[in-house]
């Protein structure tokens, strides 16, 4: 029996890049659900439990640093790996993402190829298969 790919959420406001991204991760394998502001993407991690998060920091409602700190207090989503998909590349994002509960930090805009080997890397350091 096969086993059953891993499940990403896909958190930004921006239809054109929850297309791309999803396009491309569910061509690689992933299942992949799609969360369009802070506070859908909160309902969805607490009802999917899904494997990784990929999300936007700049999201309505809930911002992507309170997300974080939100699923990453949480019991039933500490365990779950946050990667941040961002266009704020300015000194000192990655460190102020990593300290809100994000696990990896990848800058917008980046290869779809790129994008996957982090979830790869994310995945196998949690101890999931990607």
């Amino acid at each position: 029996m096969p086993a059953v790919a891993p499940l990403v959420l896909l958190v930004d406001d921006y239809a054109d890049a929850r297309e791309m991204y999803g396009f491309y991760l569910t061509r690689r394998g992933y299942r992949v659900e799609e969360a369009a502001d802070g506070h859908e993407a909160l309902a969805k991690a607490l009802g999917l439990l899904p494997d990784v998060i990929l999300m936007d920091l700049s999201l309505p409602g809930i911002d992507g640093w309170e997300l974080a700190r939100l699923l990453k207090s949480d019991p039933r989503t500490t365990a779950i790996p946050i990667v941040a998909l961002t266009a704020h590349a300015l000194n000192g994002e990655e460190a102020r993402a990593r300290d809100a509960g994000c696990d990896a930090f990848v800058t917008k805009p980046c290869l779809p190829q790129a994008l996957a080997a982090e979830l790869e890397r994310v995945l196998q350091a949690a101890g999931l298969p990607s």
